[in-house]
């Protein structure tokens, strides 16, 4: 009983913990990571709340393989064959690179023998997966082309610690443990158990679970596809081979399955628990009392680690082809040591390399570098640099019509087609090079120009035109040529495209003539289109969307006398009797 209440009281300690810290750092800016390693110190070597941090990241590791898994999911054979070069090209690359440069350092200062170095600088040399895809995905970056190329090199520095730890028997200071027989043994069996679960995940998981689905008990299906992942994983650590490898070669084999959404499903709530116990639990290893004693050494250690990771993943990517803005944004993910670091450096206690007490201090560095990813990648946007931007002359020869659009993007294209289509000659300005090109093939004359320029209006026309629609993107640049416009050509009526409901409210504040949002328009004809493929007439759709254009109409006009919150009762909450909207049709009289 007392070690179930135990239990009980350090499991509501966690879940509190990383209840009020994570959304504190959230709000503050700083990340969900950087909250729950915070809640770590503070439960672990801070208030020693709890002890053993060791076997709670034991069972927090589980989170990074759940992760592994559905990253796996979303990634097909085929697009992991089309990553190959990025994986082993620009992986091994960056491996070798940092590596060998802190392996250097440490020679070079005296930290360490060359043995020691070695491992040192090749385990400081890997980054941490959960830490760099959690900010990713985050940030909502893990399908563009810097996230995909950060997901290769974490792929290969996941197997990376293969090769990696079957150096230390031939570095360490009682050899032989290992003969060269027994090395090849263990090589061909870490090759076969993969061939198996490839196997495995091709021809036997998908049948397991469409048995269990015909079954339809859902606490079934949720119990094997915990049970795929932790086989899978445990399968391949017995090989040698990380836990998390294990479990994303059996997310890329079920990637392709019918019960691919279901699995990430499944798998996803455990997945977001256990990984943000991980970093408590990171955060809980962190050994103050080391870090006290060599202060200074940290110190100057942290960054030096950090700066040159960077530096030689910003070169590695640049070798390989990236541009200097996805480089930098790759070098700020990945510039902290990783969890497997903390594999490493044990076994190189182990075999002799190092005193316990370097391996605490190396500890303690990667701890520290990952409590301070958030901070490193906030420095990222000062880094980058603003793309060329390419400009064209201003010629506005036969400039000046009834109507200035400004923008011609989608929107201003649709609408300039309109008025075109009545005979109306329109006057179109942009300050895209590529769009004017593109627009000219298909015969627009459009001007060159930035619509926020009082003197690029001026040449456009603007005081001989009776209407000024603004059809640009962005906000910021839509409110800066409506002010422009209002002050200084305040005859001049203007149309413009709003990007929602509260942008709307803001222009007509303004004083603009009509506003229109983005999407309204065409939300409502969806709306009565879909109810078209429900089965009701064409007329009645019509007529639905006609009445609640006016509704909005109607709420727009009530917001913008009492505020954004007025109105809420005009909303269609659930379904409504449609009798006052549709006609009742007769009965045919029946014989």
């Amino acid at each position: 009983m007392t070690n179930a209440h135990s239990l009980f009281e350090e499991a509501l300690i966690l879940l509190g913990g990383a209840v009020v810290a994570s959304p504190i750092f959230k709000k503050l800016g700083l990340g969900t990571v950087l909250g729950y390693l915070a809640a770590g110190v503070v439960i672990g070597p801070v208030m020693h709340l709890i002890r053993g941090a060791e076997d709670i990241l034991g069972v927090a590791e589980l989170g990074v393989v759940f992760l592994l898994f559905v990253i796996g999911l979303e990634l097909k054979p085929s697009r992991l064959w089309q990553m190959r070069k990025d994986i082993f090209g620009l992986g091994m690359l960056q491996v070798g690179l940092s590596g060998a440069t802190l392996s250097a350092i440490c020679i070079v200062t005296g930290l360490l023998d060359w043995q020691g170095a070695l491992v040192a600088g090749f385990g400081l040399a890997l980054s941490s997966t959960a830490f760099a895809l959690q900010i990713l995905e985050d940030n909502g970056e893990r399908s563009t082309k810097h996230g995909q190329r950060t997901f290769s090199l974490l792929l290969f520095q996941d197997l990376a610690i293969v090769p990696l730890l079957a150096l230390i028997p031939l570095l360490a200071r009682q050899q032989g443990d290992v003969a060269a027989p027994d090395r090849l043994q263990n090589f061909a069996i870490a090759i076969a158990v993969i061939v198996a679960v490839l196997v495995a995940g091709r021809y036997l998981l998908n049948p397991l679970f469409q048995v269990i689905a015909r079954t339809g008990a859902r606490e079934a299906m949720i119990a094997a596809a915990l049970f795929v992942v932790m086989a899978a994983a445990v399968t391949v650590e017995l090989a040698g081979l990380s836990m998390a490898m294990g479990s994303f070669l059996a997310g890329v084999m079920l990637s392709e399955s019918s019960f691919r959404h279901e699995l990430e499903a499944d798998i996803e709530p455990f997945r977001g628990i256990l990984l943000g116990l991980f970093f408590m639990a990171v955060g809980m290893s962190l050994d103050l009392q080391v870090i006290e004693q060599n202060w200074i050494l940290v110190l100057v250690a942290v960054p030096a680690v950090m700066i040159v990771k960077a530096l030689t993943i910003y070169a590695a990517c640049r070798i390989t082809g990236s541009s200097h803005n996805d480089a930098v944004k790759i070098a700020g993910l990945l510039q902290q040591g990783g969890e497997f670091g903390f594999v490493l450096f044990s076994a190189a206690t182990a075999a002799f390399l190092f005193p316990p007490s370097t391996a605490s201090l190396l500890i303690a560095t990667v701890t520290l570098t990952m409590a301070a990813t958030p901070l490193g990648v906030a420095l990222v946007p000062f880094l980058l640099r603003d793309g060329p931007v390419e400009e064209l002359d201003e010629d506005f020869e036969g400039a000046g019509s009834d109507v200035l659009i400004i923008g011609f993007s989608r929107f201003g294209q649709v609408a300039a087609q309109v008025l075109l289509a009545s005979g109306r000659d329109v006057t179109i300005i942009d300050q895209s090079a590529d769009r004017i090109r593109q627009a000219a093939n298909f015969g627009f004359r459009i001007y060159f120009g930035d619509g926020t320029r009082k003197d690029v209006l001026r040449s456009a026309g603007v005081e001989r035109a009776k209407i000024v629609a603004v059809c640009t993107q962005k906000k910021e640049i839509t409110d800066r040529i409506v002010d422009l416009v209002l002050d200084e050509f305040p005859q001049t009526r203007l149309f413009v495209r709003a990007y929602d409901r509260v942008h709307l409210l803001s222009l007509q504040a303004r004083g603009i003539d009509y506003g229109e949002r983005e999407t309204f328009e065409g939300g409502l004809k969806f709306g009565a289109k879909t109810l078209e493929g429900l089965g009701v007439d064409e007329t009645t759709a019509v007529e639905l969307a006609d009445e609640t254009r006016e509704r909005d109409y109607a709420r727009l006009a009530l917001q913008a006398a009492e505020g954004i919150t007025a109105g809420r009762d005009m909303l269609h909450t659930r379904p409504v009797n449609p009798e006052p909207l549709v006609k009742p049709r007769k009965r045919e009289e029946q014989d």
